[in-house]
């Protein structure tokens, strides 16, 4: 009886008796995957995915590199910001998404869930049925009036197999045989990629959180998923959940690294080891454009209250390039064209050079294949009286605001959009050592006796 009355529900939540299950055209639109399923098309609306072909940075990085390649470019941006639509032949360059319809627009609801396989390994080898029938991670799903329905491994995010689902379109491979962006890659080679329940992690478990609820008015309570699959990049124009997605960024950033401080005191200064250690990434930090990220330390060390020494210190405004600090830690990619110059344009990259924390790849120090997650960098800090305070942070920016410089002074890009970018601030990374809270140990990086905060 009580499935009866639920099954009930179900159908009249969708009015199965008023009209026959919904066309592809229909499935299409997310607006009309929302009458049944609100809560996960909401969350969706305000994610990087629903704004994938909205993007000004991505419009003015796309329509820069058509005109520099005199269109050799082609589909490769639209391929994945606009999936969908290019694959019923509708795009072929960003300039054709102005004339397409908003739901066609970004990687939509009926992208991901009509997917029934996968046919590489990078650059979105994802094949679609589009056969009317929605694909999820839900093992016995309830029969309705609006599509049919089938549980896929590549759906479902307790499934290793899910994780290729997101990451073959996360690995993007050039014409010149570069690994631009290597995110799915990572996690393959990492050790939340192993068999092992107790290791393993997908990118659904850390870019979508469960809940219990239902999957949809009248369903049965299931494990639902969030829809906002929140990494690092954001919305700079006004966008639906604008702050919501901010927040949700904020939140998995400050779990992502965690450091340590540890001072050597010397005659004349202070050696200053400072460590970073990526723990929740499930792939290298930063990873995916990591040509275009900034991502940096800032430390400040201060005598009776006032600093003698910084590094990576800039306003939130100020471009990370413009500084003039030999010390500065800074993590991302470099990329150098043919001629070996440096370049941010990457359909100029040949080669790109990385300085990324790595993920760890197996908890046994002795293995052949371990990594040192506890990555080091040394401070050598003059000074004629002894430390009283160490301040760090890391901080983190989407894009960089010189390469965003570039973009408004060529004009492809408006200064608001410049202005917008936000510098986040790493909570798993705040840390102050004082002479107080320093505990005596023998450090990793230089074998001797430090003063270590935590």
């Amino acid at each position: 009886m009580r499935f009866l009355l639920v099954f009930a529900g179900l159908l009249i939540a969708c009015d199965e008796e008023a009209a026959p299950r919904l066309t592809q055209a229909q499935l299409q639109d997310p607006a009309t995957c929302a009458e049944c399923h609100p809560a996960h098309v909401r969350e969706w609306s305000g994610s990087m995915h629903a704004y994938a072909s909205e993007d000004p940075i991505f419009l003015a990085i796309e329509a820069r590199g058509q005109a520099e390649t005199q269109g050799a470019l082609g589909d490769f941006c639209v391929q994945c910001h606009a999936p969908l639509a290019h694959r019923l032949g509708l795009v072929q360059t960003a300039a054709d998404l102005a004339s397409l319809p908003a739901h066609l627009q970004g990687v939509t609801c009926a992208f991901c869930h009509q997917v029934d396989a996968i046919e590489g390994s990078h650059n979105n080898p994802l094949r679609l049925a589009l056969d009317g029938v929605m694909r999820g991670g839900i093992q016995n799903p309830v029969d309705n009036s609006a599509h049919a329905s089938a549980w896929s491994p590549l759906h479902d995010r307790k499934s290793l197999e899910s994780s290729a689902l997101c990451g073959t379109c996360h690995d993007i491979f050039l014409d010149t045989g570069v690994h631009l962006e290597r995110t799915f890659a990572e996690w393959q080679e990492s050790l939340y990629s192993s068999d092992d329940p107790l290791q393993q992690n997908t990118c659904g478990r850390c870019h979508m959180t469960g809940r219990p609820g239902a999957v949809a008015p009248g369903a049965p309570s299931r494990r639902v998923h969030d829809h906002r699959m929140p990494a690092v990049d954001v919305a700079l124009t006004p966008f639906p959940e604008r702050d919501d997605q901010r927040a949700a960024v904020q939140r998995l950033l400050d779990g992502a690294l965690t450091s340590e401080i540890c001072v050597i005191e010397r005659q004349g200064g202070a050696e200053v080891e400072y460590y970073l250690e990526n723990v929740a990434a499930g792939h290298a930090f930063p990873s995916g454009a990591t040509l275009d990220r900034e991502v940096w330390v800032e430390l400040i060390a201060e005598v009776d209250g006032a600093p003698i020494y910084t590094s990576g210190v800039v306003a939130d405004d100020q471009a990370l390039k413009t500084l003039d600090d030999p010390d500065l830690w800074r993590l991302g990619s470099k990329g150098f064209d043919e001629n070996g110059n440096e370049t941010h344009d990457f359909w100029e990259v040949h080669r790109l050079e990385s300085e990324l924390l790595p993920a760890p790849v197996t908890l046994d120090p002795f293995a052949p294949d371990y990594v040192n997650v506890h990555v080091p960098r040394r401070y050598r800090i003059p000074s004629d009286a002894p430390l009283d305070r160490i301040s760090t942070r890391v901080r983190l920016r989407p894009m960089a605001l010189d390469i965003l410089d570039g973009l408004v002074a060529d004009g492809y890009l408006d200064p608001a959009i410049r202005a917008a970018m936000p510098t986040f601030t790493l909570g798993g990374t705040v840390l102050a050592w004082t002479r107080e809270a320093a505990v005596l140990r023998i450090s990793p990086l230089s074998g001797r006796e430090a003063l270590c905060v935590p």
